[in-house]
């Protein structure tokens, strides 16, 4: 008679993670970042809104690929919007990729340390991207990273506005390519 195999347990989700609006420091640029993509890999597109400590109207930067996927569209909007800094500055990227976040930092050190492959032993995709971010790091004094919960509007969502306003830049570009 075969012995009965024990039940598997069911996972247990993590709890969410909770939300911290993003705080601006002085003298420090945020630079709000989103991609998107029509399909997976399909056309995409990438934005990034940087808003100066100063007060300055923000600037509003966007592009698209005609072939792509939507992870390569969250690392470009965060390459291209701290390559538009100067030199030496300070930078808090917003996003609302768990990807981005984990990647630049907690997953990058290890990558490095280990000839860009991950914990599996596989390369590490979207490699150029990682690198070129990880170069652009170099570039500046310091750059943190923030991240929001994603596709929330209304009143009570209104401090990332501009995470819904990066998120509709990112689908015009993919639109445009």
């Amino acid at each position: 008679m075969p012995t009965a195999r024990p039940r598997a347990r069911p996972r247990r989700r993590a709890a969410p993670r909770p939300e911290v609006p993003v705080e601006q420091r002085p003298g420090e640029v945020l630079v709000w970042t989103d991609g998107a993509c029509r399909g997976n890999p399909g056309p995409g597109g990438w934005a990034a809104i940087l808003v100066e400590a100063d007060g300055a109207e923000p600037v509003e930067l966007s592009g698209g690929e005609s072939h792509t996927t939507n992870n390569r569209m969250e690392l470009t909007a965060a390459l291209e919007g701290l390559r538009a800094l100067p030199d030496g500055g300070r930078a808090c990227v917003v996003t609302d990729s768990r990807l981005m976040i984990d990647s630049m930092t907690r997953w990058l050190a290890g990558w490095k340390r280990k000839g860009w492959r991950t914990a599996a032993g596989d390369p590490v995709k979207n490699q150029d991207l990682v690198r070129a971010l990880d170069a652009e790091l170099g570039r500046h004094a310091e750059v943190r990273w923030h991240w929001v919960r994603g596709h929330e509007t209304g009143e009570e969502h209104g401090h990332k506005a501009l995470n819904d306003r990066a998120d509709r830049l990112a689908v015009a570009a993919s639109h445009a390519v």
